[in-house]
């Protein structure tokens, strides 16, 4: 491989072989079946991208040396980027990665933790569950494993790396309201979870700030899926009077809000405005382009690498809650184009 190119990563072979990022780690790391099929495949994605990673999973099962990551989702491209950045942190400090998928379910996630610390990993990253105090916790004190967590924080007395959630989601709703829509709606993500208090605390935020009262049926419930976000958009555009703007509180709900409005029958930006947390590789692909808040997920996963390496090295050091800043990709979506009225009517049906 050229030296200008970087070294192939899990993703990397995971997209060679079309399978999940966890996929991957299951083959390599031997902490769940296979069929023989996909371990084929895997194995000779391996070898044709000369990714190094097999090798240091062999020398980690004699000298322990792996961290361990649990996240939900893992075989979503778009958390991918947030694997490769605990990856290629963790590759470089000479640790290899186990990689579990809780798919949300706090079971999963406990069973998940198990697993790691069962293969001798010595620290954890961790996406938590929204109930996770209650049981995953308790058993990372019990062991002593060092963990941090990423993306959703807690008031767990813990090192922590995420967003500046509220703030960068008050700024998008802001926007709004500066072209004119008044009767913002929000699909808002799953209960429980840090990130989905803190977007729909700055969509409140936004409208406070601004004199506009807040509706509290304008708030839907859109459970951080693609389905939950194609329920709440056709809830919200079900309203009478319905409202012309909608923020979605993240990528699943946004693909599920896309589908409503195009069942609806609803033009973007001209019927209804839509913005969105999370930005995708395709936004400027669809029509009209999707205006997002891009996080920086590859930089979130190194720093939490980087955090678990200050924790290995001195246990008792003060911790730490890094919160990153995201940018908002400005484009059409939002129909910045079309000036609105201080008190813009519901277009007609």
């Amino acid at each position: 491989m050229p030296p200008s190119r970087r070294n192939p990563v899990m993703a990397d072979v995971a997209r060679r072989a079309g399978v999940s990022i966890s996929t991957v780690s299951h083959v390599l790391n031997g902490t769940r079946f296979v069929a023989s099929s996909t371990r084929d495949a895997v194995l000779s994605a391996v070898d044709e991208l000369g990714y190094q990673g097999m090798k240091d999973v062999t020398n980690t099962r004699n000298s322990s040396r792996a961290i361990g990551l649990v996240i939900t989702g893992a075989s979503n491209p778009y958390f991918g980027e947030l694997v490769a950045g605990v990856e290629q942190e963790a590759t470089r400090a000479g640790y290899a990665l186990l990689l579990c998928d809780s798919h949300d379910d706090p079971k999963q996630e406990l069973s998940a933790v198990q697993t790691l610390i069962s293969h001798n990993v010595e620290a954890i990253v961790i996406a938590p569950t929204p109930s996770w105090e209650d049981k995953t916790l308790p058993l990372l004190r019990k062991h002593g494993r060092p963990f941090v967590l990423v993306d959703r924080l807690s008031s767990a007395r813990c090192d922590q790396v995420g967003l500046e959630n509220e703030s960068v989601s008050a700024t998008l709703v802001e926007h709004l309201i500066e072209i004119g829509h008044r009767r913002i709606g929000m699909v808002a993500g799953l209960d429980g979870l840090s990130t989905s208090i803190e977007r729909v605390r700055g969509y409140q935020r936004a409208l406070q700030e601004s004199g506009i009262e807040a509706d509290a049926d304008l708030i839907v419930p859109g459970l951080s899926t693609v389905a939950g976000g194609r329920s709440a958009t056709l809830r919200l555009m079900a309203m009478r009077p319905r409202p012309t703007a909608i923020f979605s509180g993240n990528n699943a709900m946004t693909i599920g809000a896309l589908r409503a409005l195009r069942e609806a029958h609803c033009a973007i930006p001209h019927d209804v405005a839509l913005i969105a947390f999370d930005d995708f590789e395709w936004a400027e692909t669809v029509t009209p382009a999707l205006t997002a808040i891009a996080q920086p997920f590859h930089a979130m996963g190194a720093q939490a690498v980087q955090l678990l390496l200050r924790r290995l090295a001195d246990p008792l050091a003060p911790r730490r809650v890094v919160r990153l800043p995201a940018e908002i990709a400005h484009r059409h979506s939002c129909g910045c184009g079309i000036r609105r009225g201080p008190a813009a009517p519901a277009p007609a049906k």
